[in-house]
């Protein structure tokens, strides 16, 4: 059983047990009392981390864990204490350094019972039911004088652990959760990790952190790094490892009688070193809104992109204002002669006129279907237009119904269009249909934004297509509720994240099939979905995030809908997903803002707020469209569990709880027909159900009065 600390960083910061003081932890210090202290001197309340550093690597399944942190006294005393930090089951200590006058020290450590006693003492004194969550761990234990008055202590300690492997998927944790304890914000937080193996890795992924991963078949590397930050929950890592040219991993969670949950990592893996052919058309706004930087940066960015096309791609390059002009008649080879031509063009752009954005996508379509026409095997290469305009239609067909009926008759090669728009000025309504119809993707550039880094380094994920017309086939299982709606192309470097949920059980053969260079390719993974599976309770919350930003997506560009409002509400109470949007739903009721924990002097506001977001959602230009729009794109595209964003709602695994008007923190399963066993805090009976049941332990870590609902019986935790 690997542990799970939800508190801070091994060692991140301190326990002082000065009666009712405060606690804090992963690996932790619990601090004596100073025998003496300086006339009106405050008692210390806590210390402060001046950094905390990991080093994780992992060979072929084996984990090093190195930690490094520094401890500052800021008081006008010395400081002693033990040091105590939870060891993952199995886990070996291989150096521990801490220097005391010269002297290394050396620690011993406890097993789970004499580490229950102690925490459980711990507990008693402290009254602090968040530290539930270490009872019944292994420990080490090591004692720690002095922490000299305004002075540093630094602790080093380095473990090893086997990580479990199931199905070609490694997990790694780390405790990385200090929202409960730390009295401020940690100076620095760094956690990197390289992994190396000796079969083929093919994806890294993290569902609690956002983290930049490189792959390099057999080696990997990620890192996660943030200052003056209040980390709030665990850094987990996954990677998959598997000899097939394409990798395809299913992580999955369900409780018995219930649909359960699931999450695809599809990476292109082997296949990243074939890459495809590709047609391409850059589409640029040169009217007169692009004067100045903007046309500048826009000219370096399509520099950029000309530059790093392939040997065997066909391009062209469309500008328009109030006409449109081609570089070329059609698309023509990657060579010196057309790449030297085609910057000339770009040099010769100038900002000026009117914007017809219907002409120029219409003539970047007419190009591709004309190839097409003319060359049967064209048809077999992906086609893309990558479009970038910073205005509205002002010339030409200007309706955006009529703009959007035109594109979807002329493409007819099914070409991606990927959209670049610049400013607030743009028509986000408009610019997000054409994406989403046309299996491509947006992104806005903001002002102060620079525009020739952010679609080059756009371009560089796009450039390089590795798998197209991607499709899934589950076998005997029913696959459903899919997110993304329609599968993308996968291109080099990346992977794909699809949710969904699943009817059935046990194995299933789960067919791939796409295209690699203009080739219809299968593959056939033998997997299977569980019956009960309750480990991976990240993946509902990050489904129905994904849910709600599809859903209101579809409010947003289309209207609104009573049936999606009310889906969008539900899924917003039952996963405690509050996003501006759905905040506005959920809180037109008294009821509502009560059961989140609302002060009523607080409504006035928040409605004001909900009104000013739903104006925002209709509109189709302005900042607040684009924001929006970014918004929701993040919601579809979620792969982080993100935190509630009010401190009266915490998320513990698969529950959400929400503090109530009377203290309680309540369990969003509760219902009134089920059978409720009341227990007082810290009593013998509450411990003795915490040994009974301790996976209690982490939910009643939420506070002092709690109603937890577990294997249909409701627990009402009173003080």
């Amino acid at each position: 059983m690997r542990i799970k600390i939800s508190a801070l960083v091994f060692g991140l910061a301190f326990c002082f047990i000065f009666g009712f003081s405060s606690l804090f932890a992963d690996g932790l210090i619990i601090v004596d009392p100073p025998r003496v202290l300086p006339h009106r001197h405050p008692r210390p309340e806590a210390l402060t981390v001046k950094y905390h550093r990991v080093q994780i690597n992992i060979e072929n399944g084996i984990a090093t864990t190195s930690i490094d942190q520094v401890f500052v006294n800021n008081y006008d005393v010395d400081l002693e204490g033990t040091y105590m930090f939870p060891l993952p089951e199995d886990a070996t200590i291989s150096n521990f350094t801490m220097y005391i006058d010269g002297k290394k020290i050396s620690g011993e450590i406890l097993d789970k019972d004499r580490a229950r006693e102690i925490y459980e003492d711990i507990v008693r004194r402290m009254k602090d039911p968040a530290l539930l969550e270490y009872v019944g761990r292994n420990m080490f234990k090591v004692r720690v004088y002095p922490i000299p008055k305004h002075g540093e202590k630094r602790i080093e300690l380095v473990y090893q652990e086997t990580l479990k492997y199931d199905a070609g998927i490694y997990k790694y944790v780390y405790p990385l959760n200090t929202e409960k304890f730390s009295p401020k914000p940690l100076e620095e937080v760094a956690i990197s990790a390289n992994i190396r193996s000796k079969i083929p890795i093919k994806s890294v992924y993290s569902p609690s952190h956002e983290v930049d991963a490189k792959i390099e078949k057999l080696t990997a590397r990620c890192g996660y790094e943030a200052k003056n930050v209040k980390p709030d929950k665990d850094f987990v890592l996954y990677y998959t490892v598997s000899e097939k040219d394409v990798g395809l991993n299913l992580l999955s969670y369900r409780k018995e009688n219930d649909d359960g949950y699931f999450m695809l990592l599809l990476s292109p893996g082997e296949l990243a070193g074939k890459n495809i052919d590709k047609d391409i058309t850059f589409v640029l706004d040169v009217s007169g809104s692009m004067s100045g930087d903007k046309i500048g940066q826009a000219k370096e960015a399509l520099r950029f992109c000309i530059n790093s096309l392939s040997k065997g791609d066909r391009f062209n390059i469309v500008s328009f204002a109030t006409n449109v002009n081609q570089y070329k008649e059609s698309l023509v080879p990657t060579d010196s002669g057309n790449i030297r031509g085609a910057l000339n063009f770009i040099d010769k752009l100038v900002a000026s006129g009117g914007t017809d954005i219907n002409g120029a996508l219409l003539s970047a379509l007419k190009m591709a279907a004309a190839l097409e026409g003319k060359q049967t095997r064209s048809g077999t290469r992906p086609k893309m237009i990558v479009f970038l305009t910073d205005g509205q239609p002002t010339v030409g067909v200007t309706e955006m119904e009529s703009i959007l009926k035109n594109l979807e008759d002329a493409n007819t090669t099914k070409s991606r269009l990927f959209v670049f728009g610049v400013g607030s000025d743009v028509n986000t309504h408009l610019l997000d249909r054409i994406s989403e119809t046309h299996r491509g993707a947006n992104e806005y550039v903001v002002p102060q934004e620079n525009i020739e880094i952010k679609v080059s380094s756009f371009y560089r994920k796009i450039s390089e297509p590795i798998l197209t017309d991607v499709s899934l086939d589950f076998g005997k299982i029913k696959a459903k509720e899919l997110y993304p709606f329609t599968l993308p192309d996968i291109f080099k470097g990346t992977q794909l994240v699809l949710l969904g949920r699943y009817e059935g059980h046990g194995p299933t053969a789960i067919k791939l099939t796409g295209y690699v260079n203009g080739k219809e390719q299968q593959f056939i993974y033998e997997d299977s979905f569980p019956f009960e599976n309750t480990k991976n309770d990240f993946i509902p919350r990050i489904w129905a995030t994904r849910k709600i930003g599809y859903l209101t997506s579809e409010i947003r560009l289309k209207g609104e809908n009573k049936e999606l409002i009310d889906e969008i509400i539900k899924l917003s109470k039952e996963y405690g997903i509050m996003t501006q949007y759905t905040s506005f739903l959920v809180l037109e009721k008294d009821e509502d803002y009560r059961r989140w924990g609302i002060r009523p002097s607080e409504v006035p506001v928040m409605r004001e707020e909900g009104k000013m977001h739903s104006l925002s959602m209709k509109q189709m230009t302005g900042a607040r469209s684009v924001s929006s729009s970014m918004e929701i794109s993040g919601l579809k595209d979620e792969l982080v569990v993100k935190e509630p964003m009010r401190m009266t709602v915490k998320y513990i695994g698969m529950k959400t709880f929400y503090l109530q008007e009377d203290g309680f923190w309540m369990d969003s399963k509760f219902n009134e027909n089920l059978k409720v066993k009341e227990i007082k805090y810290f009593s013998e009976e509450y411990f003795k159900l915490l040994k009974e049941k301790p996976e209690l332990g982490r939910y009643f870590a939420v506070g002092e009065k709690v109603v937890v609902v577990l294997d249909g019986i409701c627990y009402r935790i009173t003080e």
